[in-house]
């Protein structure tokens, strides 16, 4: 079986799991008032479960393919020749993904997302170091200031130790 076919069947796994949750434990626990609303706080990830087999079936059965095997494209990924694409970069984006959010809390939003954009440029590439610097701080706080002000959800700007 190929490799979208699997990835496809622990989706649907997945989706399953999430079905199941969605449909049989989340409402369990909905007090009286909110039994008699049209759409409850499982609706939308019960949609997602549902869309989610489907789509995870469809790709499944092969059903997105078209009858005649094309010749691939350069623009397909082929798995079996994993090692001529830019792994290490995608694996330290994922790292530097891993690192930004256990520092959300203990660096604060400004510097954590701050590092965490300026970081990732540099990893693909980007060597403007005022720019990148630049960009990173106008996006940190630009975001910081719609979360908090605009929309009004607090969002720890600063470090604990600066006690904001």
């Amino acid at each position: 079986m190929a490799l979208d076919r699997w990835i496809a069947l622990v989706f649907i796994t997945f989706c399953l799991a999430y079905g199941y949750l969605a449909f049989f434990t989340m409402d369990a626990a909905l007090p009286p008032f909110m039994q008699r609303n049209p759409v409850w706080p499982s609706t939308f990830p019960k949609a997602l479960s549902v869309l989610g087999v489907i789509v995870g079936l469809v790709v499944l059965l092969g059903l997105e393919k078209p009858d005649a095997v094309k010749e691939p494209s350069a623009t397909d990924i082929n798995y079996r020749r994993l090692q001529d694409y830019k792994l290490g970069q995608a694996l330290l984006l994922l790292g530097l993904m891993v690192l930004y959010a256990l520092a959300l809390r203990p660096a604060g939003f400004l510097l954590s997302t701050f590092v965490f954009l300026f970081g990732g440029s540099a990893v693909l590439g980007e060597r403007r170091w005022a720019v990148m610097a630049l960009v990173a701080a106008l996006a940190a706080g630009s975001v910081w200031y719609l979360v908090q002000e605009v929309l009004g959800i607090f969002l720890r700007p600063f470090p604990f130790i600066f006690g904001v």
